[in-house]
């Protein structure tokens, strides 16, 4: 047995009680089954890039949550009361993390965020969180997460950002491709231009799809 197979059994029962709390909340959505597969299955993803293990099956409750939500909204079962935008780069650890950040920060609950990677990193960038912490935004709870299928379908805006043809194109969809220099390459100074630039880029965006009264 791999090490990730032992430990996967031994959070077996924590992504079970995961999937039974979830259930509940998406009775009449969602069956039971496609539940407990989209927690175990998030469970595996996120271990597969996790340093740190030991907060994993609360990610992994908090991320399937994410996309039962966004598998229910795909399917018109789940009202969006505000425009979904999705952010994906590649390690969903910089330039995407900062875009969902920033545009909470302007736009508010106008619009529903997300941010995804086509490759998920171990973390997000210490500078990106320096440079976002100086302005008031917030990445307290958040993570690099893969981009999945369901999140895709359920948002209105996709932006990509570096990640090439990862994101599959589905029809109408408003697709943006922002061409933004990579915070892994940068020094401070640097992100701080990107994030400079990435907040002009949101300002404009969410005053097109959801423009304040």
């Amino acid at each position: 047995m791999s090490s990730f197979e032992h430990g996967l059994a031994d959070v077996t029962p924590v992504l079970t009680r995961a999937s039974e709390r979830l259930a509940a909340r998406f009775d009449g959505v969602v069956n039971a089954e496609t539940v407990e597969r989209v927690v175990f299955e998030s469970y595996a993803t996120l271990a597969r890039t996790a340093k740190i293990t030991e907060h994993l099956p609360a990610l992994a409750e908090h991320f399937a949550g994410d996309r039962l939500t966004a598998l229910g909204q795909s399917r018109g079962m789940i009202a969006k009361p505000h425009p979904e935008i999705l952010f994906v780069c590649v390690q969903n650890s910089g330039r995407s993390q900062m875009a969902a950040a920033l545009t909470t920060l302007v736009a508010g609950e106008r619009v529903n965020v997300r941010s995804a990677g086509s490759q998920p990193g171990e973390f997000i960038l210490p500078a990106v969180r320096e440079v976002l912490t100086e302005i008031g935004a917030d990445l307290e709870h958040q993570y690099p997460k893969p981009l999945t299928d369901d999140v895709v379908r359920a948002a209105d805006v996709v932006v990509t950002m570096g990640c090439g043809d990862a994101c599959p194109l589905y029809p109408g969809k408003r697709y943006e491709d922002w061409d933004l220099d990579d915070p892994a390459d940068l020094d401070v100074d640097g992100v701080r231009r990107v994030r400079d630039e990435i907040r002009a880029r949101v300002e404009k965006l969410a005053g097109e799809i959801a423009p304040s009264d």
